[in-house]
């Protein structure tokens, strides 16, 4: 969502890394280029002007430092603004002390609020709750057969009773102590635009269930509307944070980088893709860090850790720096990197990606040509790929549906990328010697693999 801005940021420093000191004239420059980048993201203009004002003061008094060079002072700089435009410190959750925690949904018709909360009830489960969820918009359309749907598809029991909304979150709240839930998340309905009867019903509701946390569903897309919606919605409910829904669209960002400042309320989490598990807790600095192009390790090993066993990746990380990594374990990899998610997000967290690679299409198909490939040789192919000649290429394109071409442009790559590993592997992380016996992680190294060469043939 943020390539625009970070594009533009991104020449910003470029244009500065190679210039001795950080003039006056250079920070008007820097100051311009940051204001238009963040009006093209649409990012509110009060906003845009006290950021810029911030880095203004900042950078002057930098001016003086000798012990950043310019590039480094302006990284650090921005960094620490987009930080605090998002909204500084992550949302801590915490638990009510008699269950359930009782979150409440709200937001507009059509901004994902009803997909949000069973993504909200999938992340839950991840972190060890028993939730449960509420059906309590009775006005849209089969709304409750959504929730039920995709409660179904995580195992999260879904309540709702037709005709009164306050009734049935009442209703839903006893069934969750009954069932002994400790969380339970209540669905609430909806509008096209917001009006007194949607406003009612929903404070109705919250003085109902008495929600510990009260979180607005956002489409990141719509822009500065959305600020306006989350005003009315605040007003009336007191929100606690923000769930950003569509944040891996295309559009400009605006939303994400005014609404904390607008507001004074946190983003709690994000949606970032159309699974019910591309939904992620929002944390401020790790979302400045992408927009700088910095990457984000945290959240990328965060991710490869609920896919990647760690004693296997360790294994194959051994592997790899010594040379023995095989083609079988390439696909190995290959298949546990995509429950991570996109491959090109996945490629947009890691750090030191080049712009042309993070902004690359990865279909689908391209990656299930390499995997054709792969299954179209024999395990000992697999194991020593210096065997393929040219009739086995031959063979091995026709097994999988692709051309001599494919098969050439895999191996090779992954001769390349084998070698490559191999020079890293008599290195540690920080470029020491790596001692006998060391361990490394396995993660970096098994994305790295999984990724290598943008994944095979194209």
């Amino acid at each position: 969502m943020f390539e625009t801005l970070s594009d533009r940021l991104g020449g910003v420093l470029k244009g500065l890394r190679n210039r001795g000191r950080l003039t006056e004239s250079d920070v008007v420059e820097v100051l311009a280029e940051v204001r238009t980048a963040l009006l093209e993201a649409d990012v509110n203009v009060t906003v845009v002007r006290d950021v810029v004002e911030r880095i203004r003061v900042n950078a002057v008094g930098a001016t003086a430092s000798t012990a950043l060079n310019p590039g480094q002072q302006v990284i650090k700089i921005v960094n620490d603004e987009l930080v605090a435009m998002l909204g500084g410190e992550t949302l801590k959750i915490t638990y009510a002390t008699h269950p359930p925690t009782v979150v409440l949904m709200a937001g507009l018709q059509g901004a994902g609020k009803t997909t949000n909360a069973a993504k909200l009830a999938s992340w839950f489960k991840s972190q060890g709750r028993q939730p449960m969820l509420v059906g309590a918009d009775l006005q849209r359309p089969a709304a409750v057969e959504q929730l039920r749907v995709l409660g179904a598809q995580i195992n999260v029991p879904v309540f709702s009773e037709p005709g009164d909304p306050v009734v049935t979150a009442k209703l839903g709240l006893v069934e969750a102590q009954r069932l002994g839930k400790d969380v339970l998340i209540v669905d609430t309905a909806g509008r096209l635009a917001i009006d007194a009867e949607m406003m009612k019903q929903v404070k109705e509701i919250s003085q109902a269930v008495q929600p510990k946390f009260t979180f607005l569903v956002i489409d990141a897309m719509t822009g500065q509307d959305a600020v306006t919606v989350a005003k009315s919605f605040d007003e009336t409910l007191s929100i606690d944070g923000v769930i950003l829904s569509k944040l891996d669209g295309d559009a400009r960002g605006g939303a994400a980088l005014s609404v904390k400042q607008v507001l004074g309320k946190p983003i709690a989490f994000a949606s970032t893709g159309e699974k019910l598990d591309a939904f992620e807790q929002f944390h401020p600095d790790r979302m400045a860090s992408r927009i700088l192009g910095m990457g984000d390790m945290l959240t990328l090993i965060e991710q490869a850790e609920k896919v990647f066993e760690k004693e296997k990746a360790e294994a194959t990380a051994a592997k790899m720096l010594e040379g023995e990594f095989t083609l079988e374990d390439f696909l190995e990899q290959l298949q546990q990197l995509k429950k991570m998610g996109s491959l090109q997000g996945v490629m947009g967290m890691m750090p030191g990606i080049p712009k042309e690679m993070k902004n690359a299409q990865i279909p689908d198909d391209q990656v299930k040509r390499t995997e054709a490939i792969i299954y179209s040789m024999t395990p000992q192919e697999r194991a020593r790929p210096e065997l393929i000649d040219g009739s086995r290429r031959v063979r091995i394109s026709k097994g999988s549906g692709t051309t001599v071409a494919d098969v050439n442009r895999l191996v090779k790559q992954f001769s390349e990328m084998k070698k490559m590993m191999k020079q890293m592997g008599g290195k540690g992380a920080l470029g020491g010697k790596r001692g006998k016996g060391s361990k490394s992680s396995g993660m970096p190294d098994d994305l790295a693999a999984a990724l290598g060469s943008r994944l095979g043939p194209r």
